[in-house]
């Protein structure tokens, strides 16, 4: 079934224009709107149903689909989310993802009935594994708003609120150097998601670049197949001259710390840890461990701002943005 943006590209026009040629509006030309509508009838164009009802209602309401809810980082920026939709007299839905491709599927077609007016999600990692984002491209092609975080989709013409993560690392590894650190590892368990794979490849460029490319990177996948403390202890054991590790999660960074105590390093002396986490989980360990504070705060207060943006510029051309929150390395005693 042809779409609207399929239309407007057919017809070398906005999709703004074609939605409101279909509606007869007064402010397009009645020679477009016969256009639209002859070429409409043409394909037999359907519009979807869900999106109308979204378009027509105002429920201030917001969808908000998190991959999960039991994360800590997850649930800061939701707590940030009802924080500010609230104050700008907003009420939202939750939906736990689960990390499921169906279920993402599943809780964006329950609530684009008409009981949302817009959606802020961070998308699955089966999502990001498939990499089937139909669902999402329905939203697009039919003007519903949607603001994505930090699980973003760089195929997805959406407005996205996103942690500098090339710059996050690069900045780990220069305050390791700084320390004299010289054998830098890199620890991950979301080596698989984008967010992983761009704090890797940024660590692996910051190495090269300042050890001349004379030292490899040395990098630890965590996989839940295995005991993750058995897989740090045998990797710090194969690397006996590791005195700097960065992890890439809020989890592995505390489990690297506690781990390295345990075969009797001394932390910072012997070997300095950062972790992308926050300051609940750097309070799990002894000494606390440094991190990069990803500002779920501050992400969750810009992804509201955004949609709200969006929501009072629906008929508008407005081009799709990228909004960038700065991380924050906190050395609280492990660096």
């Amino acid at each position: 079934m042809i779409t609207q943006k399929e239309l407007a590209k057919k017809l070398n026009i906005s999709i703004s224009t074609v939605s409101k040629a279909l509606n007869n509006s007064p402010e397009i030309g009645k020679e477009t709107i016969e256009r639209v509508h002859a070429l409409a009838k043409f394909y037999k164009y359907q519009p979807n149903q869900n999106a109308v009802n979204l378009k027509k209602r105002e429920t201030k309401t917001i969808g908000v689909i998190v991959p999960n809810i039991t994360n800590r980082f997850f649930a800061k920026v939701l707590f940030s989310i009802q924080e500010e939709a609230s104050n700008l007299g907003y009420n939202i839905i939750i939906c736990n993802s689960n990390e499921s491709l169906q279920k993402e599927k599943d809780s964006l077609k329950v609530l684009s009935n008409g009981s949302v007016d817009g959606f802020i999600v961070a998308v699955s990692e089966e999502t990001q594994l498939t990499k089937d984002y139909s669902h999402f491209e329905g939203l697009v092609n039919e003007e519903i708003p949607l603001i994505m975080f930090d699980r973003v989709l760089d195929k997805i013409n959406c407005d996205k609120v996103i942690i500098d993560d090339a710059d996050a690392s690069k900045k780990a590894v220069n305050a390791l150097i700084e320390k004299g650190r010289e054998q830098i590892a890199f620890v991950s368990t979301i080596f698989d998601l984008n967010v992983g794979k761009l704090r890797e490849h940024s660590y692996e460029e910051a190495i090269k670049f300042n050890f001349n490319n004379k030292k490899k990177p040395l990098i630890l996948h965590i996989t839940p197949e295995k005991d993750s403390q058995s897989q740090i202890r045998s990797f710090l054991e194969n690397n006996p001259k590791i005195d700097g590790v960065i992890s890439a999660d809020n989890i592995s960074g505390t489990q690297t710390l506690n781990v390295a105590i345990s075969m009797g390093y001394k932390i910072p002396e012997a070997i300095s840890i950062i972790g992308f986490a926050d300051d609940a989980i750097s309070k799990l360990s002894v000494p606390k461990l440094s991190i990069l504070d990803q500002n779920a705060t501050k992400m969750g207060e810009a992804t509201v701002h955004l949609l709200m943006k969006r929501l009072k510029n629906k008929a508008d051309e407005m081009p799709k943005s990228t909004q960038i929150i700065p991380t924050v390395l906190n050395n609280a005693g492990s660096l």
